[in-house]
């Protein structure tokens, strides 16, 4: 019982990483209505950027991730004013194409300032607690309030303020959302820099309990894309639940079955909720 509650916490851990990424994901996805393949390179630089201000700058770890959200954030709003913006007329494979592009520039990007090496980031909060036979460390505690935290201001702010219902009625129709008088450039910006600083603490969070490294957002990216599919694409209620749901099947599955078939579990349950919900678990739609 104790390996169970242990694994079922450690999926809470993962879950809450896979949620906050995919919900950036999933809110890009709702204006642009392509895959953002560029927003793993935001998670990785996210990473690099907490680590950078404490090691280098010495600053604490809050102060840290505050700078890393607010540049990841500029950066994704860069991101969308000088490429994606350009090519709002375009066709999808024309977004999905400057997507990569981003995603392999930014990684370059990366190389050349930090290197290859896989490097560890330290955290204050590493210290160990038991508390009814689960065994876990202050970090992953924090994952787990701190992106809980963060989701319950994204639905509040969503569902709550003028801003975010723009966000929503643009997602619903772009068109339809400009004839009404919303600023639809605004509203894009706003979404991307939600979208980065989303990312960036995810990053920062996760960091301390992995590795960071050039490549650290590819299967970070690639299981946040299954989740948006598993959820339904642009749903930020599917979002959360299918990170959760992966995180609970990978955690569990590694235990139960084996650690070297972990990555595989994540495309396994695709399939398998696919099969039974072709649309995802929610409908379509930000809301």
């Amino acid at each position: 019982m104790d390996i169970l509650l242990q694994q079922l916490f450690n999926g809470l851990t993962i879950g809450s990483v896979y949620s906050l990424v995919a919900l950036g994901l999933t809110l890009v996805y709702g204006i642009l209505h392509i895959p953002n393949f560029a927003h793993g390179a935001l998670y990785m630089l996210g990473g690099y950027l907490t680590l950078t201000m404490m090691v280098y700058f010495g600053m604490n770890y809050w102060v840290s991730i505050l700078i890393s959200i607010l540049t990841v954030g500029l950066i994704s709003v860069l991101m969308e004013r000088i490429v994606f913006h350009p090519l709002r007329h375009s066709t999808p494979i024309q977004h999905k194409v400057a997507a990569i592009g981003i995603l392999l520039f930014l990684e370059a990007v990366a190389q050349l300032i930090w290197g290859p090496d896989f490097r560890e980031m330290s955290t204050p909060y590493g210290q160990a607690v038991t508390l009814g036979g689960v065994t876990f460390t202050w970090q992953r505690l924090i994952i787990v309030v701190s992106a809980i935290g963060v989701m319950v201001l994204l639905y509040l702010f969503l569902k709550k303020t003028f801003t975010g219902s723009t966000i929503i009625a643009m997602a619903q129709n772009r068109e339809g959302a400009s004839l009404v008088g919303i600023n639809t450039n605004k509203v894009a910006i706003l979404t991307f820099f939600v979208a980065g600083a989303l990312a960036a603490i995810g990053a920062s969070l996760s960091s301390p309990i992995n590795l960071v490294f050039p490549g650290m957002g590819h299967l970070v990216i690639l299981k946040a894309f299954v989740i948006i599919i598993i959820g339904g694409m642009g749903s930020i209620p599917g979002a959360i639940l299918g990170g959760y749901i992966l995180g609970f099947a990978e955690s569990i599955g590694a235990t139960y079955i084996s650690a070297d078939y972990k990555d595989i579990i994540a495309f396994v349950l695709l399939i398998a909720i696919l099969s039974i919900k072709p649309q995802g678990i929610f409908a379509k739609g930000v809301a």
